[in-house]
């Protein structure tokens, strides 16, 4: 069911990339046969259809700022797609957060089992960094580099898994983490690979430090503003709007912005996230004005 919250040229332009960007995960990622067809049908499972790609569509649109070439686009989208659909499967498992429901269907540890899910996740990571380093990707082998570096950034350590990890800390912390705590972990677990993704398009058009700068600068307060949206969902959606159980945050004593300042206040915070993030895009004009739509839209969502 269409969101009424989101605006007809944004639906058509996300619905668009979400179909390219699962035709070329389909190229990447084959069924095959033998013995690790199960694999491969559990890696597909995780990263094909569902979800609005929100992230695939960061990298199209960015790189359309720079008359990218649109296959290159969608290559690096579709990477960045397996990198976040690894995350799930991951954070998924019972050792995680122990959830049976994404995107509306059964998650991969319930669709396949543990074992499977771990090795999914695994391989899915790798497709993402093979996908990112071959020349169909780039002409250029140091942007191709460059690709790979930022985005292992965003995923490692001081990104994804370390927000994952301190966000783990934090369900069993005596006390409360305080904002600025909180923001950070979100801005590490969920922040960095929304950021990479604005960016990504200004790295493969080889834009000039500021242009760069201000994609990244939009991603990265269009990723603050999507988690404490995502998190007044969470308090506030049915589990049947959302996809996913809703209301698991509370249960398990997440650290989150709404637990700590209330629902109006968090969705305040987000729609002044959200303005920030549209005014770093003042330097594109009326070329950007769909990524303009999507930061509204991602406060004003319903699901």
């Amino acid at each position: 069911m269409a969101d009424p919250a989101m605006p007809p040229a944004l639906a058509e332009a996300l619905a668009d990339t979400a179909a390219a960007i699962d035709a070329t995960l389909d190229a990447v990622l084959p069924p095959v046969e033998g013995a690790e067809a199960r694999l491969f049908d559990a890696m597909r499972y995780a990263s094909i259809g569902g979800g609005k790609r929100m992230r695939a569509f960061l990298v199209v649109e960015g790189a359309r700022q720079f008359g990218v070439a649109r296959a290159s686009a969608l290559r690096v989208g579709a990477a960045v797609e397996m990198l976040h659909a690894y995350s799930l499967v991951h954070d998924d498992l019972p050792a995680m957060d122990d959830d049976d429901l994404r995107r509306g269907k059964p998650t991969v540890h319930k669709a396949f089992d543990e074992a499977t899910a771990i090795l999914a996740g695994d391989a899915l990571q790798a497709a993402a960094f093979g996908t990112l380093a071959e020349e169909d990707t780039h002409s250029d082998s140091a942007v191709r580099a460059e690709l790979v570096r930022c985005l292992a950034r965003a995923a490692g350590a001081r990104g994804m898994c370390g927000g994952q990890m301190i966000d783990m800390l934090a369900e069993t912390a005596e006390q409360k983490l305080d904002e600025p705590t909180i923001g950070r972990l979100q801005l590490l677990k969920t922040g960095r690979l929304i950021e990479f993704s604005a960016e990504a398009g200004a790295i493969l058009g080889k834009a000039p430090h500021a242009l760069r700068h201000a994609l990244a600068a939009y991603g990265r307060d269009l990723g603050a503003a999507f988690q404490i949206a995502d998190d007044v969902l969470d308090a506030t959606a049915t589990t049947e709007a959302l996809g996913k159980r809703a209301g698991k945050d509370a249960d398990a004593g997440k650290a989150t912005l709404v637990g700590l300042l209330g629902v109006e206040r968090a969705r305040a915070q987000a729609e002044r996230l959200a303005e920030q993030a549209q005014r770093h895009l003042d330097s594109f004009g009326e070329r950007a004005d769909l990524l303009r739509a999507l930061a509204r839209y991602t406060v004003e969502r319903k699901s």
